[in-house]
């Protein structure tokens, strides 16, 4: 147990048996009145975000979760293997609980695996990959209107926006959080 003065971002709480991660949090003291703490949360399992407020010291409930840094292996048709890299225990976790990271993993690279009692709740990237570009149109310098990009197929088989002068088997580093293009890798 902890209280609102305690909420700090990443934190994760187990309100009505549901867990939330704060993504943000604010101490308000108005003039008049008692003073509260208003957040914004994420449903950890459905990625929903709410707003709620708490009063200033209010007990909270907050969950234990365990993450710890996991190497993913493969996937093997029904889910996605990760192994521990300190006791090589391997850990299955299924497409839903992935989501769209699957877009950006490739075998052999780290991940965060965040468990709750046994049981995984999400899955964290580093902020950015470096991925090689596998099949992209050639761009052409008179073409703007698409606004200077061209869609990229990547080696994980996701599809992203690249300026023009972008070419197939180039190495290129892209955003895991908004697949947006980032830059060229030098190689």
């Amino acid at each position: 147990m902890a209280t609102t003065n305690d909420l700090k971002n990443g934190m994760v709480l187990n309100l009505d048996g549901q867990l939330w991660s704060v993504i943000e949090f604010q101490h308000v003291k108005p003039g008049k009145g008692p003073a509260f703490v208003r957040t914004k949360l994420k449903n950890v399992e459905s990625n929903k975000t709410v707003d709620k407020t708490f009063n200033a010291g209010t007990k909270v409930e907050t969950a234990n979760v365990d993450k710890r840094t996991m190497q993913y292996l493969y996937n093997d048709g029904t889910s996605y293997v990760f192994m521990d890299t300190g006791t090589y225990d391997q850990l299955e976790v299924s497409p839903e609980v992935i989501g769209t990271a699957s877009n950006f993993m490739l075998e052999n690279q780290e991940a965060i695996v965040a468990t709750n009692e046994g049981r995984v709740l999400y899955i964290e990237l580093p902020a950015s990959v470096e991925l090689e570009v596998t099949y992209t149109e050639p761009g052409l310098q008179g073409d703007r209107s698409s606004g200077g990009t061209k869609p990229a197929t990547v080696e994980t088989g996701a599809t992203i926006q690249v300026p023009l002068f972008i070419t197939t088997g180039e190495k290129i580093k892209v955003d895991t959080r908004d697949s947006s293009y980032l830059g060229r890798v030098s190689s």
